[in-house]
């Protein structure tokens, strides 16, 4: 079953927790990313905790080794769910932070290739010509998996592909995500709550479709309506 976590990708602590509250048991899994927690640090994820929320703390390590452990470390003593890291980090730097997660409920995430990168952008990037996203995001995927990574972040249209070659076990998480009609911003590859869970995630990331929605709780109760239907729709498949 796909799960909903909101992005709280806000300026501050203070409307952060406005939205929290104004959803309240509409959701209970938030992603926390680099501007709040830049601003703000471990009290906005101490507050949700409070609030009994789950936390997904998006911060994308990328450093040597020794400090994503390090950073592993802090983030599992702040009891959060699901953490990322670079895939493109290399595997030593990927074992390193699973390493400093083991024995907690804290999941690792590899981020494969960003959803605002398209194929020009990637080629250009990283200096290779005719480049694929899908295709990298495979091959950083099977070697996130390869170093025990638990899964990965990947865009809808990536997940399909993801499900065959790493199998069920792996935990896929998209963000992306858009309701019909919206604009993509700054996203490249975008996909609806209904056909992200019809290609296989388990965690749908939904940030502007709500945060920045006139009516928010609208704007869930849309978001969640179609999810179901299209989880409905499988339970009547099976």
């Amino acid at each position: 079953m796909a799960e909903l976590i909101v992005a709280l990708d806000l300026p501050g602590e203070r409307r952060a927790l406005e939205l929290v509250d104004r959803l309240g048991d509409g959701v209970d899994f938030y992603k926390v990313g680099l501007e709040l927690f830049t601003r703000e640090g471990p009290s906005v994820l101490r507050e949700l905790h409070t609030r009994g929320c789950r936390v997904f703390l998006d911060l994308k390590l990328h450093d040597i080794p020794n400090t994503v452990a390090s950073a592993a470390v802090a983030a599992r003593e702040l009891e959060v769910e699901l953490l990322t890291v670079h895939a493109a980090g290399g595997a030593r730097m990927m074992e390193a932070a699973r390493e400093a997660l083991e024995g907690s409920a804290t999941r690792l995430l590899g981020v494969t290739v960003l959803t605002s990168l398209s194929a020009g952008e990637l080629a250009a990037s990283w200096g290779r010509s005719g480049l694929r996203p899908e295709d990298e995001v495979v091959r950083l995927a099977v070697q996130a998996r390869e170093c025990g990574v638990d899964g990965v972040v990947a865009a809808p249209s990536e997940v399909g592909p993801l499900r065959a070659r790493l199998g069920p076990g792996a935990l896929l998480v998209t963000p992306g995500i858009r309701l019909s009609g919206e604009a993509t911003h700054d996203q490249a590859r975008v996909a609806t709550p209904g056909s992200a869970v019809r290609s296989g995630a388990d965690f749908l990331v939904v940030g502007r479709s709500i945060t920045e929605a006139d009516d928010p709780l609208r704007a869930l109760a849309r978001i969640r309506a179609e999810m179901n239907a299209e989880m409905n729709e499988e339970k009547e498949g099976e």
